[in-house]
């Protein structure tokens, strides 16, 4: 079987030519011409980044994307789902202007910001899968409605699936609220009541009405309760954990089985920006210092082989000190599971290549 293609470029620049050039000749050169624009509907799946991060992608990128399109008479426009947890990202409106503060606009980007699943994250279109642990995902309408999907992807680690690249941009992104229930499932939180000091910051932080505060002690109701773990973040007093039960290999394997929902039987085109790889993800409203130096730009119609290509060129990298990357002893030969020990990033990878979305096989071309 022949490798799947990766281009790639680093962020070496100079007066002849420019990092948003240097994206430009990128895609140009990685084929995304080849894809019939004309007329149609383009989604651009990006994360805008939760007030308060920095590590999320600049503008500048998403605007290199959308003048390409334009440019080979498509329709773009930038599109993400709103989020389980509460921040500045639960609904549309707050989500727009989330990512308006962020600089995602159609004067910085020239074209629109569509929240994917609507006001309340709950306009979602029903894909059939054919998966181990999805029957139906649930994705945002617009990005089901769109007839072309670009993925612009941050690529740095993450605390449940290892890193976040195109899969999991794709695959959790587009998935509605509904949607990234389901993959959250398992592994409701629970409180160490003898750890409690009843300070209510929990209960403040939840979307969904499941915690109580009853003589200064938190409880939590399952049946409320979606399991985003937002609560385990804000205790001060680390008073809630999780029981153990989610095992981060299911959410990788639907992940991709969200990843399989959204871009089949539809053009398709995949961008990893590898800089700034912070060890959290952007949904957070801060970001740690990144794990190793920027690496540079990947392009790819196949986002498997791309996630494997740009782990493989961050595994390549120092760790840098001062940051968590650092401070950790190197004892598996892989920078993201040094980062989180936890997880197992390859379970997706392996998953999606059963499903045919894509090849862990790649011939990467340096251009």
């Amino acid at each position: 079987m022949e490798k799947s293609k990766v281009f790639y470029t680093d962020f070496r620049a100079d007066w002849n030519e420019n990092v948003p050039q240097k994206l430009m000749r990128l895609i140009t050169t990685a084929g995304i011409g080849d894809i019939d624009f004309k007329n149609h509907f383009a989604a651009i799946k990006i994360h805008f980044g939760e007030p308060g991060n920095l590590a999320f992608l600049r503008p500048n990128f998403a605007k290199v994307v959308a003048d390409k399109i334009y440019e080979l008479g498509g329709n773009p426009f930038l599109t993400d789902c709103n989020t389980l947890y509460v921040g500045r990202r639960k609904n549309a409106l707050d989500h727009i202007g989330a990512a308006q503060e962020n600089g995602f606009n159609e004067y910085t980007t020239g074209c629109h910001v569509i929240i994917a699943d609507g006001l309340k994250g709950t306009d979602e279109s029903l894909v059939p899968v054919d998966g181990d642990y999805v029957r139906e995902a649930k994705i945002g309408r617009a990005i089901m409605d769109a007839d072309i999907i670009i993925s612009l992807n941050h690529f740095k680690g993450h605390e449940c699936t290892g890193f976040g690249g195109a899969l999991k941009n794709l695959g959790m992104g587009c998935g509605s609220r509904a949607g990234k229930m389901e993959m959250h499932n398992a592994g409701k939180p629970e409180v160490d009541q003898s750890l409690c000091i009843g300070c209510a910051r929990c209960m403040k932080d939840c979307a969904h009405s499941a915690i109580t505060i009853t003589d200064r002690k938190a409880s939590i109701n399952h049946d409320n309760c979606v399991g985003c773990g937002r609560c385990i973040g804000r205790c001060p007093v680390d008073a809630i954990s999780a029981p153990g039960d989610e095992d981060n290999n299911i959410l990788n394997c639907k992940i991709a089985e969200y990843t399989k929902a959204v871009i089949d039987g539809r053009p398709n085109f995949h961008i990893n920006i590898v800089m700034d790889v912070s060890p959290y993800c952007d949904c957070h409203s801060e970001n740690d210092a990144p794990i190793t130096p920027d690496v540079g730009m990947f392009a790819s119609f196949d986002p498997v082989a791309l996630d494997i290509a740009c782990a493989d060129a961050v595994n390549a990298m120092p760790a840098l000190e001062g940051s968590v990357l650092g401070e950790r002893e190197h004892i598996h030969h892989d920078h993201f599971t040094d980062t989180h020990p936890e997880t197992n990033w390859m379970s997706g990878i392996d998953h999606a290549v059963k499903l045919g979305v894509g090849s862990k096989e790649y011939e990467l071309i340096k251009i």
